[in-house]
């Protein structure tokens, strides 16, 4: 079977989690032990707090570093996930059993090659 890679994004409020935590390591532990199985999950981890986040761009080549993202932010970027599925529909099947799918929202993009990649 052909698969795509997918790589999701977990946004939540940034107050932080509702459920607690035994339910919430529940849902995790279930979450990962049946992408293990099928081979659906890669490499994942949640990322620090707006406290420790930069900002980086580069204007008339001067390299601006800035904190961010700023507070006007509604949702945080919790953490992120590499998965591999058959299709869009399987990703999102499988992350709807993740804690995230309750707690704020997951987006599924996915990944491409370089526009100057030879295609396969």
């Amino acid at each position: 079977m052909t698969t795509q890679r997918y790589f999701v994004i977990h946004l939540t409020d940034a107050s932080g989690s509702t459920l607690a935590e035994d339910e919430d390591r529940r849902m995790l532990d279930a979450w990962e032990e049946e992408g293990v199985a099928a081979g659906t999950v890669g490499v994942g981890a949640p990322v620090a707090g707006r406290d420790r986040a930069k900002a980086v761009v580069v204007r008339d080549g001067r390299t601006i570093v800035t904190d961010g993202p700023f507070p006007e932010f509604k949702e945080w970027f919790a953490g992120y996930d590499i998965l591999e599925a058959g299709s869009i529909e399987q990703a999102a099947e499988y992350m709807s059993k993740h804690p995230t799918a309750v707690l704020g929202r997951i987006l599924i993009l996915p990944t491409v090659p370089h526009p100057w990649d030879p295609a396969d």
